[in-house]
């Protein structure tokens, strides 16, 4: 029995023209090697199993051919073919810096590099994984690369071109390998089956290429596990059962259950999903990717990006025509929404089912959402309507004089719309005595009182506008500003810390140590004695004003928070005394202690 060779091996491009979806790679090569104009340095950059080492291994070997083709490939016959071709080669030397990635392991693939080859034109060095190099390796390795020996060249491959140094990049020929499309990894697998003699569908491959995400290498391990599971047998639905992949017929039937409101049919085939074993962010991502399919649909510029089972095509496109673009949005923002919070959810089913409920209604709610032809969101602010205007009633004016006004129409009002403003009539009397009014009453609002007013009562427009201003009915505007006292001030003072302290704040500490100081009728100074204190009583500035203003009745009433280092306002902190202090005390207060110690000669130890 022949020992077994996995197909990624097996099948592995010996030369350009088996390389799979990477021709704008291996075109520049051939020409590169026909006209002789090999770059001394080469980079190859890309996603994982896409072909980077192996286009890496044709250049060494193409490079090395004794009997090229015109085409720029081997001949696979010479000597230095046949060598490369059983590992033999004395000119290629392979490094993975995954493993050796120490400043040691560049010098020495250094020193390597002085000996010139012993058989063939080139030496080549091919270093796999390059970003793996420390910071150390990539300085070792700079001058060499700038300027290698005419017979070296340097092949480097790397997955994360990111990650290496900008000197680096600088110094090689960058290539750019892309994903292998769908298409092309289908055409190389159902290549290899006939050549394997495996009965494949095309179906079936296509699910691997799309689970494999446009890397070869991944495609054929997956090709040989279904090969080995199957017996050779590969079909669609043993492909789908082997890779746990839920088949897309169960997100048609949930498109249609949703489109119905079914939520007894939707829940059921969920549960019927579930019971095959596949969990809830499995089936919220895979239907999001129908969504997005269906949208795709949509629209005849974009239908290339639906990657899809050839035989879904036409139910795909069926179905879309029957889906609007809103509900696709919307469902695709819920999906969305809810597989990010899937793993924070401890029921993970219930999760699930929630959304599903969401999703059958969700028709219903764009429909009651929907106004006119467009759908409209639902906080839209609310349409213009026009200023509502107050009625104004006929107002009679009074004139001093004594003479009823005619009432008059303004020139601009007489051709349409007639505005009629009548000029009450008002009559001047002759102010009646008033009674004696009390010594208390201020001036100010004893001229009010005496002031008579029109309309039976009614205040005017200007008693309105006082009226509204002050909050009352006038008087609260012209009360009389008390005197600024010192007392009074400290009353006043003391009230509003009282305020501060009922409210739990901690500047009302800083308002008890304060001292008060009359500048003027309607200025003081705060005296504190730090500046912390200061801050405190900045803070409520805004309070204390208005609190100062209100109970002085003087709108101009301001003071200043100044800052005096006064031994008096610091507050007096007790130190402790020391045992020298200590024992001086108790021998003031108790002589006889003195006086023993000196009879007895003592050393205090103080």
């Amino acid at each position: 029995m022949d020992k077994f060779i996995v197909s990624a091996r097996k099948y592995r491009p010996q030369n350009f023209s088996t390389v799979v979806g990477q021709s704008h790679i291996t075109t520049t090569l051939k020409n590169a090697i026909k006209n002789q104009q090999l770059a001394h340095a080469f980079l190859f950059c890309g996603p994982r199993g896409v072909g980077k080492t192996t286009c890496a291994r044709i250049l060494a070997k193409t490079i090395n051919c004794e009997n090229p083709t015109p085409d720029g490939e081997a001949c696979n016959e010479c000597h230095s073919c046949v060598s490369f071709n059983e590992g033999t080669s004395l000119n290629i030397h392979e490094l993975d810096a995954a493993s050796n990635n120490s400043v040691d392991d560049i010098r020495a693939l250094v020193e390597q590099v002085r000996f010139a080859p012993q058989a063939g034109k080139y030496k080549v060095y091919i270093v796999d994984e390059v970003h793996m190099l420390s910071a150390s390796a990539f300085n070792a390795f700079l001058k060499t690369l700038e300027e290698p020996p005419p017979y070296a060249i340097f092949i480097l491959a790397t997955t994360e071109k990111h990650k290496i140094l900008p000197t680096i990049l600088s110094r090689c020929q960058i290539f750019d390998f892309k994903r292998i499309t769908i298409n092309d990894t289908v055409d190389h697998l159902a290549e290899i089956c006939e050549k394997e003699e495996i009965n494949a569908d095309k179906a079936a491959l296509q699910v691997i290429a799309q689970k494999s995400e446009g890397c070869m290498r991944d495609s054929l391990s997956i090709l040989d596990k279904i090969v080995s599971f199957t017996n050779g047998e590969l079909t669609y639905q043993n492909t789908l059962e082997h890779l746990n992949i839920l088949d897309a017929d169960y997100y048609f039937k949930m498109v249609d259950c949703m489109l119905e409101q079914d939520l007894a049919g939707a829940m059921l085939l969920y549960d019927d999903i579930n019971r095959k074993g596949f969990e809830g962010d499995l089936v919220l991502n895979g239907f999001a990717e129908f969504l997005r399919n269906l949208l795709v649909c949509k629209d005849a510029k974009v239908a290339g990006l639906l990657e899809v089972v050839q035989s879904f095509r036409d139910r795909y496109t069926a179905t879309a025509q029957k889906v609007s673009i809103p509900y696709i949005i919307s469902a695709l923002n819920a999906l969305n929404e809810a597989e990010i919070n899937y793993k924070a959810a401890r029921n993970k089913r219930l999760h699930v089912e929630l959304l599903l409920i969401k999703l059958c209604y969700l028709q219903q709610a764009l429909e009651l959402a929907s106004s006119g032809d467009g759908i409209s969101k639902k906080k839209i602010a609310e349409s213009t309507r026009p200023v509502a205007f107050k009625n104004l009633k006929i107002v009679e004016l009074k004139i001093a004089s004594g003479v009823e006004s005619t009432p008059q129409m303004p020139p601009a009002a007489q051709g349409g719309a007639k505005l009629i403003i009548e000029e009450p009539q008002v009559q001047y009397k002759a102010p009646t005595p008033q009674p004696q009014q009390p010594a208390a009453m201020p001036a100010p609002a004893a001229k009010q009182a005496a002031t008579p007013q029109s309309g039976g009562g009614k205040l005017g427009s200007l008693s309105k506008m006082r009226q509204q201003f002050t909050g009352g009915d006038g008087n609260s505007a012209m009360q009389q500003a008390i005197p600024l006292t010192q007392s009074v001030l400290e009353e006043v003072w003391r009230n509003f810390s009282v305020l501060l302290k009922e409210g739990r704040n901690p500047a009302a500490q800083s308002f008890d140590l304060a001292v008060l100081r009359i500048k003027s009728d309607a200025s003081f100074e705060i005296v504190t004695p730090n500046n912390l204190q200061q801050k405190f009583i900045e803070g409520e500035r805004v309070g204390l004003s208005e609190y100062l203003q209100e109970k002085f009745c003087n709108r101009r009433l301001t003071y200043n928070v100044i800052v005096e280092l006064n031994e008096d306002l610091i507050p007096k902190v007790e130190m402790p005394l020391t045992s020298k202090e200590q024992f001086q005390k108790i021998a003031e207060e108790y002589p006889a202690v003195k006086e023993l110690r000196d009879r007895l000669r003592l050393e205090l130890d103080l």
